[in-house]
């Protein structure tokens, strides 16, 4: 079982082009995003139904594999002070569970408040209570996925051949 890791140390351990995934691990959905292979934008992909975890690893891992996924984020909740609450505790379990069915690299990505500025952002735009329903976790997983993107922009330096 491999720990989840710095997005520090997932900087370097990336190969040049390599896609990450984003995962946003709600109560009865897992909201997905996808990095292009500059790791400059997220998008949406999918919501998945939460089921039991066998079958959550066993449809993750295949999406890892599809798309040809070099490293995780994971929406870890915290609450509003930092601290660990339930929520948090079970994402963690969950990582510590995924890491057992896979070699990816796994980092946790403080996701206080990533629900609620996509829900704002989707009723400010008139999108409907039902829509909101269907995508709020895939659109907070690419908000995640995004804000780990723009610090590992911010990380990786370009080689220009100059000091």
């Amino acid at each position: 079982m491999r720990r989840p890791i710095a997005i520090e140390d997932l900087a370097l351990s990336l190969p040049p082009k390599a896609r990450l995934i984003g995962i946003d691990l709600g109560s009865k959905t897992i909201g997905l995003a996808i990095s292009d292979v500059e790791r400059r934008i997220a998008s949406p992909l999918r919501t998945l139904p939460r089921d039991a975890f066998a079958a959550n690893a066993e449809t993750l891992t295949a999406i890892f594999s599809e798309h040809d996924i070099a490293g995780i984020v994971l929406g870890l909740p915290l609450d509003l002070n930092g601290r660990d609450n339930p929520r948090a505790q079970s994402t963690r379990a969950f990582a510590r569970n995924l890491s057992m069915h896979t070699s990816l690299p796994i980092v946790l990505w403080d996701e206080r408040f990533s629900t609620a500025v996509v829900t704002r952002s989707l009723i400010a735009n008139d999108v409907s209570r039902a829509r909101r329903a269907q995508i709020v976790d895939k659109m907070a997983a690419a908000y995640i996925l995004q804000g780990a993107l723009d610090r590992l922009g911010g990380l990786i330096r370009p080689q220009t051949g100059h000091p």
